[in-house]
């Protein structure tokens, strides 16, 4: 039997979840990025941390979030090299509760509402163990 994936950790969804070109007709394939790919874009580039801080973050090995920014750099690149949409949704994680944010996520937009893909609140685990 496999082992079950581990739900990553993630502040906030994004503001604006899908990318494009504005003047001209959108090329190539739509590039579908995940919730948590965009999180390690985030941590690693917009708030500075190292691979190992934004590891802790997420809940995840340090190899898991170097995987995950490769991952979403190379999306970066074929949406804005091919001029494809960038669609942000879906993936295996669960929001921050407002107890976990603090420190070190200054740009965390979490007042948020709604989830994508099959993200889930850290309060549902709790639910799902009661079960």
């Amino acid at each position: 039997m496999p082992r079950p994936r581990k739900w990553r950790r993630v502040c906030c969804l994004p503001e604006a979840s899908l990318f494009g070109p504005l003047k001209r007709a959108p090329q190539g394939k739509e590039i579908v990025m995940s919730v948590e790919e965009y999180e390690t874009i985030r941590l690693l580039d917009l708030e500075g941390l190292t691979q190992e801080e934004a590891a802790d973050h997420m809940n995840v090995a340090r190899t898991t979030v170097q995987r995950m920014y490769a991952d979403a750099r190379k999306k970066v690149a074929e949406a804005l090299f091919y001029g494809s949409i960038l669609r942000i949704e879906g993936g295996d994680y669960r929001l921050y509760d407002e107890s976990e944010r603090g420190v070190g996520f200054k740009r965390c937009r979490r007042h948020r509402g709604g989830r994508h893909g099959r993200g889930r609140d850290w309060f549902d685990e709790d639910r799902d163990s009661n079960s």
